[in-house]
């Protein structure tokens, strides 16, 4: 059974058709890149998936749950965590605190009692294990508000990764950063834990080939070309719309 399972879906704002007939399927512990130019409509269908809007058709299906019409914290509940191209964080608060209330929020839903004690212990040691996993650690006392762009991608994926899901989605994770900024995270891909499911979107072409394991290549709304990054580099079609001669094989 593949952990997601697109069917026949679209969105379409208007009379503008974004997605269109999308089918997907990302196995356990895959590390999927879905790729192509700017309005190919990646954004819009992870959008779609996470349920940040409604699908406008097909299905969607979540370890064989069909969740197209759930709402988005339901399926923040079955496992799914995503980031976002602006990092929405809380800029006001400290990195401990904004990952900590990642975590409350997703265990415990808005109208839940604040925890106990003993308990809010073990979420801010969770809190303190997700920065450790993205190397900001050593910034948890840090108003997010100070810190650099980079960082607040970190923060992002810390507080993703904070609710413990078994489908990891990042749009665009590596926009805005420097090159050193760059491998740091392309360590932290690589080094995810082998059972969650990564779902990536990425304009870094060394970054979206060296992580994945399969690619999805998105124009205009469809999904064109499937295949590994090696096959993803040797496709013509795809070298003419969107990688350019540096990334042939020759």
């Amino acid at each position: 059974m593949p952990t997601l399972r697109l069917r026949g879906v679209g969105r379409r704002f208007g009379g503008l058709l974004a997605v269109s007939d999308v089918d997907l399927d990302v196995a356990q512990g895959e590390r999927r890149a879905v790729l192509g130019p700017n309005g190919a409509g990646k954004t819009t269908l992870f959008n779609v998936i996470c349920g940040d809007m409604p699908a406008s058709s097909g299905t969607i299906e979540f370890y064989g749950e069909d969740v197209t019409v759930r709402p988005a914290r339901a399926r923040v509940k079955l496992g799914l965590a995503r980031t976002y191209q602006q990092s929405r964080l809380f800029l006001g608060l400290t990195v401990e605190e904004s990952i900590y209330l990642s975590i409350v929020g997703v265990e415990g839903g808005r109208l839940r009692p604040w925890p106990r004690p003993r308990h809010d212990r073990e979420l801010r040691e969770r809190a303190r294990i997700a920065a450790g996993r993205v190397a900001i650690d050593d910034k948890l006392r840090a108003r997010v508000s100070d810190l650099s762009h980079g960082e607040h991608r970190q923060v992002a994926i810390a507080m993703a990764l904070a609710a413990e899901p078994r489908v990891l989605m990042l749009d665009e994770p590596a926009s805005g950063l420097s090159r050193g900024e760059r491998t740091l995270l392309t360590e932290l891909l690589l080094g995810l834990d082998p059972s969650i499911t990564l779902i990536l979107i990425e304009h870094d072409m060394d970054i979206a080939l060296s992580v994945a394991d399969n690619v999805t290549m998105m124009h205009e709304g469809r999904v064109i070309v499937e295949g590994t990054p090696d096959e993803i580099r040797a496709n013509q079609m795809v070298h003419d719309l969107y990688l350019g001669r540096g990334f042939r094989n020759e």
